[in-house]
C-alpha cells in the first residue's frame, strides 16, 4: 500500500471496529505515535500489503511505544508456504519453498511472535482456525533441525513442532511492530 493516508483510514478503521484489542487506548494516542513516527509507516504497510491486517495490541505507559501485531482471522495469506529460516532453506535439494518466515520477517522489519506472544494475542480474539502460524523457536530446538508453530482449535491453542525446511499452503507468520 503506497498511499500513506489510505494506510492510515485502513489502520484507524480497523482500530475502530475490534476496540477489544486495545481497551482504554484512544486514537489519538496511535495517531500522535504514527505522527511522530512516520518512517516507521513502512512496516505497516508491508504487514498491511502482505495480508496480516495489522492492529494495536497495546501502549506502553511509560515509553508511548505502541504495539500492532497481525490480527487477520488466519495467518496473512502474503506469507505462506515459507520455511523457518534460511538454514532451513538452503537444506532443501529439491521443491524449495519461495523463502523462510525469518527471512521475509526481517526483511518486513517485524518480529515474529514467540509462543508466549501468540497465546497473548489469542486473548484478543481466535486466530489461526484453519491455517497455522511459525512462531519463534528458542535455539535449543532449532539446533536440533526443529521449529515451532502454533494454531488454534477446540477452543485452545496447540503448539507443535516439524522440520524447519517444511514448508505447507496454510503455514505462515504473524508480525509485531513496536512504533
Amino acid at each position: 500500500m503506497s498511499d500513506i493516508s489510505g494506510l492510515i483510514k485502513t489502520l484507524k478503521q480497523r482500530f475502530e471496529k475490534h476496540p477489544s484489542r486495545h481497551q482504554g487506548v484512544a486514537w489519538d494516542t496511535v495517531q500522535a505515535r504514527l505522527d511522530a513516527h512516520p518512517d516507521k509507516l513502512w512496516v505497516l504497510a508491508e504487514m498491511e500489503h502482505s495480508g496480516g491486517e495489522p492492529d494495536v495490541i497495546d501502549v506502553d505507559a511509560e515509553s508511548g511505544t505502541v504495539t500492532f501485531c497481525d490480527c487477520a482471522p488466519e495467518s496473512p495469506v502474503g506469507r505462506r508456504s515459507l520455511c523457518y529460516d534460511q538454514q532451513a532453506l538452503d537444506s532443501r535439494k529439491e521443491n524449495k519453498p519461495a523463502g523462510s518466515a525469518v527471512g521475509l520477517a526481517e526483511k518486513m522489519g517485524v518480529a515474529m511472535l514467540t509462543e508466549q506472544q501468540y497465546r497473548a494475542l489469542q486473548a484478543l480474539g481466535e486466530f489461526d482456525r484453519k491455517t497455522s502460524s511459525w512462531v519463534h523457536t528458542p535455539a535449543s530446538i532449532r539446533k536440533l533441525g526443529g521449529a515451532l508453530f502454533c494454531d488454534f482449535r477446540y477452543g485452545q491453542v496447540f503448539t507443535y513442532h516439524n522440520g524447519a525446511e517444511s514448508y505447507y499452503a496454510a503455514r505462515g507468520f504473524r508480525g509485531l511492530a513496536r512504533i
